[in-house]
């Protein structure tokens, strides 16, 4: 595995995975450009860069929202 320091974007199921998010939530975030993020071939990747600027603007409390608006918080 390589250092942290040198990983500059990472997978959906990484990404879902450093959040403390589901994939399926990371992926709504990806369709509404909450979150940035490119396709590579076939694969689509977000920059560790967006996930720290993510949690950073608070957009965290919108997905908190969302999950309980769905049932999964409380």
């Amino acid at each position: 595995m390589q250092n942290n320091e040198s990983i500059i974007a990472v997978g959906m199921a990484e990404a879902a995975r450093r959040l403390g998010l589901s994939a399926r939530t990371i992926a709504t975030l990806v369709l509404g450009r909450e979150l940035p993020s490119r396709k590579v071939g076939r694969r689509r990747i977000i920059p560790v860069a967006a996930l720290e600027a993510f949690v950073r603007t608070g957009h965290a409390s919108r997905v908190e929202a969302h999950q309980a608006d769905s049932g999964r918080i409380g």
